[in-house]
């Protein structure tokens, strides 16, 4: 093994320890926080020493730097005579990198279940990884009573993420006042299901407050987090040998998002004809169901097509939203046109707005 590679290796063991020890520490001052950065130092380390153990490159030509997070990743996901990762690994590295970049840049408050799931499935790809590309053991590299303790066993890491959502709603509940919180928490869901659906930008403030509005509307988890619910996570094992892993859910695909993609990482869960599925702009639609955009808006308003999933979605590619439509938003619109007309839509979208103008 050459020094470099046995530097690395050693100083990602170095951080996933010291992860682990702030997981199992006592008290909570900064610990979440400790355990998410240390938990991501480990894996670059590890990935920049693994790819150079497979003979791979960590610097660009004539470049003094090292490369970053997202291009280890690539590299060790798709580079010939390089590759040792799936594409289910590497979701979770990207949700761990994710919730990382929230701890150290900003705010991000994850449950002591949530906080669990990451760092033991963490520990798991840590273990799978040293196997596959030095064929040793990671028991053989910590001290033995090195591993992540919680007193709240996850027997379904689902459940646990539709509890948290229950938790939001309770703390949406009205008169709570306590938005602020259920944003914090939310903030955490959505890093972890953007990571799975490649996205790679935080979610902002215009984003947690679209959040929030579904879940005051009611919505399932699934409906306000598709790349959470279109994975599986696998626990097997129990005690120091517990395994907790991504597996994806069948017939929903894994893609590599091409390099240079703006505000995308390096892979997604994501319908094939995702694009195709969801064909039409606001003019495609209005031309479809023969009215003008303003009132193609207002019966997408009374109908309230955008909080359904079937017919709307909205894509954002780096910093820029686009709001789509399927072919199911037509037959919607023809069938209320056919029950109220395009006279009385109006004016019931105009008294809509009013009433909002009078409101605020």
């Amino acid at each position: 093994m050459k020094r470099e590679v046995r530097l690395l290796k050693d100083k990602a063991v170095a951080s996933l320890t010291l992860s682990v020890e702030h997981f199992n520490r006592p008290w909570d001052l900064g610990r979440g926080d400790a355990v998410l950065i240390l938990l991501d130092h480990a894996f670059e380390m590890l990935l920049k020493a693994s790819i150079l153990h497979r003979g791979g490159r960590i610097r660009e030509p004539r470049e003094k730097n090292t490369i970053g997070f997202d291009a280890c990743v690539r590299r060790a996901l798709s580079t010939p005579g390089v590759q040792f990762l799936t594409d289910e690994q590497a979701l979770v590295l990207q949700a761990i990198n994710g919730l990382r970049d929230a701890a150290q840049h900003h705010l991000v408050d994850l449950s002591e279940a949530q906080l669990y799931l990451h760092a033991q499935g963490g520990v798991t790809l840590f273990r799978d990884v040293v196997d596959a590309v030095f064929q040793e053991k990671l028991s053989d590299l910590l001290p033995a009573r090195v591993l992540p303790i919680s007193t709240r066993a996850i027997t379904d890491p689902m459940l646990m993420f539709e509890e948290e959502l229950e938790e939001v709603r309770q703390l949406l509940a009205p008169g709570s006042r306590r938005q602020a919180e259920a944003q914090a928490k939310l903030r955490g869901l959505a890093i972890v299901d953007g990571a799975i659906r490649g996205e790679l930008l935080q979610p902002g403030e215009g984003d947690l407050r679209q959040l929030v509005k579904k879940v005051r509307s009611g919505h399932e988890f699934g409906q306000i987090f598709q790349g959470i619910a279109s994975v599986t996570f696998v626990t097997d094992g129990s005690g120091p040998n517990v395994s907790l892993r991504i597996a994806k859910n069948e017939g929903v695909p894994i893609t590599i998002v091409p390099e240079g993609t703006p505000g995308s990482s390096v892979i997604a869960v994501r319908r094939v004809d995702e694009l195709g599925f969801y064909n039409l702009g606001h003019n495609d639609l209005a031309k479809k169901v023969g009215l003008t955009p303003n009132k193609t808006s207002a019966a997408i308003r009374l109908l309230n097509l955008k909080s359904d999933p079937d017919c709307y979605k909205e894509f954002k590619i780096g910093a820029v939203r686009h709001q789509r439509y399927s072919q199911n938003a037509i037959g919607r619109i023809r069938a209320l046109l056919a029950e109220k007309g395009v006279d009385a839509i109006w004016q019931e979208y105009r008294r809509i707005q009013q009433e909002a103008k009078l409101r605020s």
